[in-house]
């Protein structure tokens, strides 16, 4: 990314460089460094621009093009949110310029609290549930408001009056919609697709659900104790930045990965018990 800033860089093509599925590679670098890549990469564009500004060398409309805005007034407002300050106020006070440098990741693995997993295979399946679509740079803010609005509007009050609404609050019950969460890749750039969701059993579809189908795969699974969303975020992290970086057995093997939710108990309790799955191969 560093030797291509200038150019048109996608996540997916980055992650071919690095031999990795976009999906993961997306998710993994939020996780690891607190930045999308296109966040990463406007950053490192509007520093870069800012020491151009400091020279005086270049006129704001030629950095506009250079650094990838259609105009200067999307670039004077990109870059004012940046550094605090418009282009010629930064010219005038140069100490302002807010820098961000190219990171650099470290991989730690540590000690201490062992991460607990089994490897299971699994047949294929199908799911039904609730769909969205959520970025890879704000899903740790955006899942938890989708739960909460299925919640509001499907698990509080009585149906009646409203045959779609019972029929859905009855395929909720029969599958047990909301024992599962499931991300898929959905192929474009920053998002993907995320179900609310249970087992499928057949029948009927009722508007505003979806069914997809999940591949036979081996799946690692790691268990998580402790209240939601807090305690699966945890798990997800130390899978990217401790799990993943340290194992010589497996890799990832499909662009998805499933959460489950116990039915028993209060998932603002301690001892909420849910798990996160991934799919594996043998390295």
């Amino acid at each position: 990314m560093e030797e291509n800033l200038l150019q048109d860089i996608s996540a997916e093509e980055t992650a071919r460089k690095v031999n990795i599925s976009s999906f993961y590679f997306q998710r993994g670098f939020k996780i690891m460094t607190g930045y999308s890549i296109s966040e990463y990469i406007r950053n490192r564009r509007l520093y870069l621009a800012g020491l151009e500004v400091i020279s005086g060398r270049v006129k704001v409309i030629d950095l506009a093009g250079k650094y990838g805005y259609d105009t200067p007034e999307s670039f004077a407002k990109a870059f004012a949110r940046f550094h605090g300050c418009s282009p010629m106020q930064l010219k005038e006070k140069p100490f302002q310029i807010k820098t961000f440098l190219p990171l650099t990741i470290e991989v730690i693995i540590r000690g201490g609290a062992k991460m607990e997993f089994q490897v299971e295979q699994r047949e294929s399946v199908k799911m039904i549930g609730f769909e969205t679509q959520c970025s890879f740079e704000n899903s740790y803010q955006e899942l938890p408001e989708f739960w909460a609005k299925i919640r509001r509007e499907y698990c509080q009050g009585e149906p009646e009056g409203n045959p779609g609404k019972e029929e859905i609050m009855q395929i909720m019950k029969e599958c047990a919609v909301g024992e599962y969460g499931v991300c898929i890749d959905d192929r474009k750039e920053g998002v993907c697709r995320y179900l609310i969701a249970g087992i499928y059993w057949g029948g009927n579809v009722p508007e505003g659900m979806k069914v997809v189908e999940i591949p036979a795969c081996v799946w690692a699974k790691f268990k998580c104790t402790g209240p939601m969303p807090e305690a699966i975020q945890k798990v997800n992290t130390r899978i990217y930045k401790e799990w993943l970086p340290g194992n010589t057995e497996y890799e990832l093997a499909d662009d998805l990965n499933i959460e489950w939710y116990s039915n028993q108990g209060d998932v603002t309790d301690d001892d909420y018990e849910s798990a996160v799955w991934i799919p594996v191969k043998k390295k």
